[in-house]
């Protein structure tokens, strides 16, 4: 009986009833049988490369090494000659070594220190590897990471933090002494974080090798579609640090053993049982038709059909605008969307929008879609949901023709508790890749909790970072849940106050927060022109200074205080609101730190949750958002506050801005990924919502539709990205807030050039309102909320010329006199002769800026 062919995302396999996964448990000798599948095969030669050193974990010895080696006796070993043949070969160590090490003197402590971690057909891991692979960028090898600083110039920077030297220098002592380590035992840092050239599968011209560290089985074999899933054809050797490795050499006629698309997964004989697992350095998985776990996949496709980049990585901007995003819930349609479409469709809407940068989320694979790609399952596998990899790189490379830089929302403070696709008890026991027992658990989230101490699990994490930059060419990330990873108590039911007695103590993870140090010292040694953004609420003090300096690290931290700030201010009465509490909270971070910042991002979005424009409107804008329809006092409120909100957090609140997709134009409802009915074990029934994709989905037809007041939210929150970009207010050094009136509700501030005036006032308009300023001369108006194109009653003259006058006036050196109607946000900029010409309100930009 010939197998049945399915097509997800781009892999072709076959799928057969007789190998449907269930609850059972499958023997050893399972013979899994079904067709292999011929795929176009790559032609060139990648062979491995770096060093091969795992930690012995404590837990190893030498019985139970002994028990895995009879298990494996007792299933019986499949080698060829040609196999023979070929583990004879030896392998080419390539090792970078920082320059004021001895490189003798580094080869004798490597010789020591690494142990001959044999093949099944007598390779040994201190033997050579041939030449780099082919796709690793050759300026990216000859890079080096720079060696540590000595730490002391937070102190400088915040003396505030000498008062905790004691743990600081303890933390960044930690860092030194891993750092000594890696550059000792793995050749150094860069060397280290190529842990995907030696785990997983790698290519050589003569075969196909992998490897896995699971040093809690007793036994493996290599299973897939390529033996017919058979467990007694590829039997696996491990050696005495827990690495498990089988060579397959290239079949006669010089393909590889394993083609391309085909299915597979390592059976490991285990203290929990046997179980099939997804290699844990697998590229890519799917998930087969009626099925509920996912495969693994070998992905190699034949030279010519790999994707090939077109177009360098743009530059770092100056400032960051970030249009968060996730690509299956990009459609309008109730459809998981794919990376082709969010690259054809979507991307050209970013950049007209005026965004600078795409964040997209659930990039990692994920079984359990209403993660929202959280729990991850294979941490080197782009989602197969939304299409292949090489589409994703399709994506990213097109991303990069328009100018936008591509950040990836990566997890690595937690992992999904799923056992059957992902890392959780992947050897059968709990504590390989995570902490064992209750630490290893976070009870909000479900999920597992790394152990950021281990050997490991740091490589694993840095490899993984790593491979996101070389293989993709992502320009950076926005690590998610970085509270979570640096506190034992995982900032969970605990307020932070800003008391520095908080961050360092007794609750701190230092390994967690010398992991993150390593990860960032990384990612800028390899790549200074990437970008990395940190999911903190704590305020952890030097978050973003450089390790060098004895910081963590990151680029930004997301200020995440002020979109809780706005729901609170938006469940109470416009009367009750304080405009010197809003002022506080945007500007309450710490100085040389930068932050980006979000009146609301994907979480507010969320079922459960409201967004801004949904708090402000409610059910009005399911009837009254026609233009040619009169507005209800709760609409013509609703879309004057929004846009207000939006441009003073962008104004005040951070060096860099983020939104999350349709929010611009005040998406209705909320974010409901398709659920079925959830029976727990007490009996109560969680309801679901029939699988429906109805708001797992995005309406851009409504920002774009301009029979609807959605559109001028829209065009107000491109006026609010072009007019950034002009004037980059957000980064500029001279930032002054000179009213904050809590009687006429107004607030004053000028960034560089421009002058910024809001009035939050629900009826009272205030006439020859005089506001100072520090440049003398003409101003004119660049943004005006109430504008009739972006849905306002059109009250000021935009033409209009503005003069100073001389005299301090709130405490500045001169003053101009101004209209500010009610609830409206009006920005004025200082010219001169040559500018006056070119100046025009941003509402009036063309649509192809």
């Amino acid at each position: 009986m010939n197998a049945m062919v399915y097509t997800i995302s781009g892999v072709r396999f076959p799928h057969l009833p007789s190998i449907k996964k269930n609850s059972s448990l499958p023997s050893f000798n399972d013979d899994r049988r079904t067709n292999a599948v011929t795929f176009s095969l790559r032609k060139d030669t990648r062979s491995s490369s770096g060093k091969i050193f795992a930690r012995k974990p404590s837990y190893d010895s030498e019985s139970s090494s002994s028990i895995a080696t009879t298990a494996s006796e007792n299933l019986g070993s499949h080698q060829s000659d040609s196999s023979s043949a070929e583990t004879q070969e030896t392998l080419s160590e390539v090792t970078q070594v920082h320059d004021d090490v001895d490189a003798q003197k580094a080869e004798t402590e490597r010789q020591e220190q690494t142990s001959t971690l044999s093949t099944s057909g007598g390779q040994s891991y201190n033997e050579n590897i041939a030449s780099m692979p082919d796709s690793l960028d050759q300026e990216v090898v000859q890079r080096k990471i720079p060696p540590p600083g000595d730490g002391k110039k937070i102190y400088d920077i915040d003396p505030m933090l000498k008062s905790y030297d004691g743990h600081l220098d303890y933390r960044y002592g930690q860092y030194i002494k891993l750092r000594e380590e890696i550059d000792k035992n793995e050749g150094g840092l860069e060397a280290f974080s190529r842990g995907y050239e030696i785990f997983g599968f790698t290519r050589s011209a003569t075969g196909i090798t992998y490897r896995e560290w699971a040093p809690g089985a007793k036994a493996a074999s290599l299973i897939g579609d390529f033996n017919n899933w058979n467990s007694k054809a590829d039997v696996m050797t491990r050696n005495e640090y827990g690495v498990w490795e089988i060579f397959l050499p290239n079949d006669a006629d010089g393909s590889p053993a394993i083609p391309h698309g085909s299915r597979v997964k390592i059976r490991m004989d285990t203290t929990s049982g046997i179980k099939d697992s997804i290699p844990a350095w697998i590229k890519y998985s799917v998930q087969a038709p009626g099925e509920i776990p996912y495969d693994g996949v070998y992905y190699d496709p034949a030279e010519e059909d790999k994707y090939v980049f077109k177009h360098p990585r743009p530059r770092k901007p100056t400032s960051l605008r970030i249009y968060e995003s996730h690509v299956g819930m990009s459609s309008t349609e109730p459809m998981i969307n794919t990376y082709a479409n969010f690259r054809d469709d979507v991307l050209p809407r970013i950049k007209k929008l005026g965004y600078n940068a795409v964040q997209i989320m659930a990039i990692q694979e994920h079984s359990y879609y209403a993660s929202f790609g959280y729990h991850v399952t294979n941490f080197f596998a782009p989602s197969s949901r939304f299409g292949t990899p090489d589409d994703l790189k399709s994506l990213i490379d097109k991303a990069h023709e328009l100018g936008l830089v591509v950040l990836m929302d990566i997890v690595h403070s937690h992992a999904s508790k799923n056992t059957l696709d992902g890392l959780n008890m992947f050897d059968g026991t709990d504590g390989q890749y995570f902490h064992s027992g209750e630490r290893g658990y976070h009870w909000m989230w479900d999920s597992r909790l790394f152990n950021y101490g281990s050997w490991e699990v740091l490589r694993y994490l840095l490899s993984n970072a790593r491979w996101w930059l070389e293989e993709y060419k992502f320009d950076g990330f926005r690590f998610d849940g970085v509270t979570s990873m640096m506190y034992t108590h995982h900032g969970l039911q605990v307020e932070f106050t800003g008391n520095y007695n908080e961050y360092f103590g007794y609750s701190t993870d230092v390994d967690a927060v010398v992991y993150l140090m390593l990860v960032n010292d990384m990612i800028h040694g390899l790549y200074p022109e990437a970008i990395v953004v940190g999911e903190d609420v704590s305020g952890m003090p030097a978050f973003c200074i450089p390790v060098e300096d004895g910081g963590v690290g990151f680029d930004y931290r997301l200020h995440m205080a002020v979109a809780d700030k706005w729901i609170e201010l938006l469940k109470k009465r416009d009367e009750d609101w304080q405009v010197g509490d809003i002022v506080f909270t945007l500007t309450n971070r710490r100085w040389g730190e930068k932050c980006v910042v979000y009146a609301e991002s994907h979480d507010q979005a969320l079922v459960g949750d409201k967004t801004i424009a949904f708090w402000l409107m409610d059910k009005d804008m399911y009837d009254f958002m026609a233009v040619d329809k009169q507005a209800t006092p709760r609409v013509d409120r609703g879309i004057a506050l929004h846009k207000m909100i939006r441009l003073i957090t962008m104004g005040l609140g951070g060096e860099g801005y983020l939104n999350f997709m349709g929010n611009e134009f005040g998406h209705p409802e909320w974010i409901d990924f398709p659920r079925t009915d959830q029976h727990l074990p007490d009996g109560r029934v969680i309801p679901g919502n029939n699988g429906s994709y109805d708001k797992c989905r995005r309406r851009f037809d409504l920002g774009d539709a301009e029979y609807l007041r959605y559109h001028g939210l829209q065009e107000f929150d491109r006026a609010m990205q072009h007019l950034e970009e002009k004037y980059g207010f957000m980064t500029s050094e001279h930032q002054y807030i000179s009213r904050k009136d809590e009687g006429d509700r107004v607030i004053v501030f000028e960034k560089g050039n421009l002058v910024f005036v809001f009035n939050f006032h629900w009826t009272n308009s205030y006439s020859d309102y005089r506001i100072g300023c520090s440049v003398p001369g003409k101003y004119k108006i660049v943004l005006d909320s109430d504008d009739s194109s972006f849905g306002g009653f059109n009250r000021l003259d935009d033409s209009a010329e503005f003069f100073t006058s001389d005299g301090k006036y709130d405490d500045r050196p001169c003053s101009l006199m101004v209209y500010a109607p009610c609830r409206t946000a009006v920005v004025y900029a200082a010219v001169d002769g040559d500018e006056d010409s070119s100046l025009v309100p941003i509402s009036l930009v063309p649509d192809d800026v």
